[in-house]
């Protein structure tokens, strides 16, 4: 196995060392070390933590290799600083069997350049009537532990209530999209002053807000597992915080986009703003900072929603919902909490990796930098700057909603067991095996 030492480095922006990687794992922490034969990487100047895991990513292969697929998909991943992965199931067909799973499972291990973790459907079809396979799909090759319908709300009670009672037997966890259909129907950006001024139907937060207050009682109820996903709204915030301090089995994840940008972007009707669920007020933007900065929100996702050029450009009213996020989320979170003093570096790596591995129960990955562990990491330039250009990205979505913004950090270089995949910025391109 290869060896590699990186010299120098600062762990988790502490004091500078040396790590050793040795067949897939760290095998020794500490100034001055040397190995004969192992290639060296110069971390002055760098910082190192546990490679990011990402609990919401859409790959959508199979079915949608126009948008994406799993090796542009995991490619990026590992650009962005992920070693993990968790692929969403609103795929073509839609991953609610044991075989689809097992297959996207088999297509991230032929990429090779990040671990992908299947998404079960929680409905079969997505459709909200009946639910899928979700033992098979545990007991799969895959080992399913998340479920999700994302892009749809499992919006009856009952058939949420089940599908909650029936993951415990297996400690797996639903993952809620916190939308109310009858609600949102026709809503194209988030209800409010600008929606008004726009002529835009609205999209109220008490949407979102409603299904997650529903379903922290049903955890409760039934003591099992849920999660929110891309919590988005000062209520939601409020309503989770309330949750945990009952001590409802509760978790919630936060994208960069809604740490950063506000509805007030649609003002230019440009499709690459449009998302679900969508971009809130400051006011808003400001409680999910809060949320990250007090634990209340446990997970920094992306929610990567790559889509061909032609669904975005066109009129806002046609577009498609969704932005790519993987390559610049960790600047966006470093821009948004740690140069703001919200968080420390610490911080970052438990809501980017240590807490997504523990939500997903994922093996090897989110572990401290510390010897004997798995050598998942990623290496950081914190003072670094470039400026986003969606066309050089490594996912074959250009809906970068930040492109032309200049954001900090730059991740220099990301192992996966030990095993370089991205060196000096860009993919080492012998690692795919596709």
């Amino acid at each position: 196995m290869n060896t590699t030492l990186i010299r120098n480095v600062r762990p988790l922006g502490g004091e500078a060392s040396d790590l050793l990687l040795r067949d897939g794992l760290i095998a020794e922490v500490g100034p001055g070390l040397s190995a004969e034969g192992a290639a060296v990487v110069d971390g002055t100047g760098l910082f190192a933590l546990p490679g990011l895991v990402d609990l919401h990513t859409h790959l959508r292969e199979p079915g949608r290799e126009d948008a994406e697929t799993v090796e542009s998909g995991t490619r990026s991943a590992a650009r962005g600083g992920y070693t993990s992965v968790f692929a969403m199931a609103n795929t073509f067909p839609v991953a609610d069997t044991a075989g689809v799973v097992e297959q996207v499972q088999r297509l991230g291990e032929e990429a090779g350049w990040v671990d992908v973790r299947p998404v079960g459907a929680v409905t079969v079809g997505l459709a909200g009537q009946q639910l899928a396979e979700l033992g098979a799909m545990a007991d799969s090759r895959a080992g399913v532990r998340v479920f999700s319908d994302d892009g749809h709300c499992v919006s009856d009670a009952v058939l949420m209530r089940r599908a909650l009672e029936y993951v415990k037997a297996f400690d797996g966890v639903i993952a809620q999209h916190a939308q109310e259909p009858r609600l949102t129907e026709g809503a194209q950006m988030n209800e409010g002053t600008v929606s008004a001024v726009l002529g835009l139907r609205g999209w109220p937060s008490v949407a979102e807000e409603a299904i997650i207050a529903r379903d922290v009682l049903l955890a409760d109820h039934v003591g099992s597992r849920l999660h929110v996903c891309h919590l988005s709204t000062k209520g939601s915030v409020e309503i989770v915080r309330w949750a945990k301090a009952r001590g409802v089995q509760v978790t919630a994840e936060v994208t960069p986009h809604h740490l950063l940008l506000t509805d007030e972007l649609v003002r230019g009707y440009d499709p690459v703003y449009k998302v679900n669920p969508p971009l809130r007020t400051q006011a808003d933007v400001e409680a999910v900072r809060e949320g990250l900065t007090d634990g209340t929100i446990d997970v920094v996702a992306t929610d990567h929603a790559p889509h061909p050029v032609e669904a975005k450009d066109c009129e806002w009213s046609a577009a498609a919902m969704g932005m790519t996020g993987l390559e610049t989320a960790l600047s966006v979170v470093q821009h948004t909490m740690v140069d703001t003093g919200l968080i420390g570096w610490d911080t970052l790596a438990e809501r980017t990796a240590h807490a997504p591995a523990r939500i997903g129960r994922l093996a090897g990955h989110g572990r401290p930098l510390a010897v004997g562990e798995p050598a998942n990491l990623v290496l950081v330039d914190p003072a670094a700057r470039w400026t986003v250009v969606p066309e050089a990205m490594a996912t074959a979505g250009r809906n970068s909603p930040f492109r032309g913004m200049e954001l900090p950090g730059r991740v220099v270089a990301t192992f996966l067991r030990g095993r370089a995949t991205v060196l000096d910025g860009e993919l080492v391109p012998q690692v795919s095996s596709r």
